[in-house]
């Protein structure tokens, strides 16, 4: 393998990384607002709604690796093959430590659930930006571009907000 190949190998390890948070963190936004329309949630519930949700999107995301995997190459993935997928998959899980913090300091009764959620939306959302920021820091897009870029995923955010709000009245 050359430098230029295993750049680029590099690089597509790090795209399906921050695939992977992408989507857990909109998955774990759209659990949290769904938990904040429910008036009497427990904390505990709360936080074993959204880690269960977590768990059961990135065995989705491993799954359909494995399928995608067998497909191209026509064969099942190497050992080493399989330690980079779970590798990508368990990054996922850094989307959703913030939120779970949130949540145990509302099972601790240090804050309200509701106010707890809350946080872990405001939480999510920011997490969008901070994910693809390195990325996007990498790229040679014009700071204006960039700007673009992270305000339109935040806008997204927002955005996943105000229809689950819509949805849930």
């Amino acid at each position: 393998m050359t430098a230029a190949d295993r750049d680029v190998d590099d690089r597509q390890v790090r795209a399906d990384r921050l695939k992977e948070r992408i989507y857990v963190t909109f998955t774990a936004l759209a659990v949290v607002l769904a938990l904040r329309a429910h008036q009497h949630i427990d904390a505990g519930r709360a936080l074993f709604t959204l880690l269960l949700t977590v768990a059961a999107t990135l065995s989705a995301v491993f799954t359909a690796d494995v399928v995608a995997h067998l497909v191209v190459h026509e064969r099942l993935p190497t050992r080493a093959e399989v330690a980079r997928a779970l590798h990508t998959v368990a990054g996922g899980l850094g989307a959703v430590a913030v939120p779970t913090v949130f949540l145990l300091l509302a099972v601790a009764e240090v804050w309200s659930v509701h106010a707890a959620l809350r946080a872990c939306t405001i939480a999510l959302i920011v997490a969008l930006v901070a994910i693809a920021y390195p990325a996007v820091r990498r790229t040679t897009l014009t700071t204006t571009q960039r700007v673009l870029v992270l305000g339109g995923e935040a806008a997204l955010g927002t955005a996943v907000v105000a229809l689950q709000t819509l949805a849930h009245r």
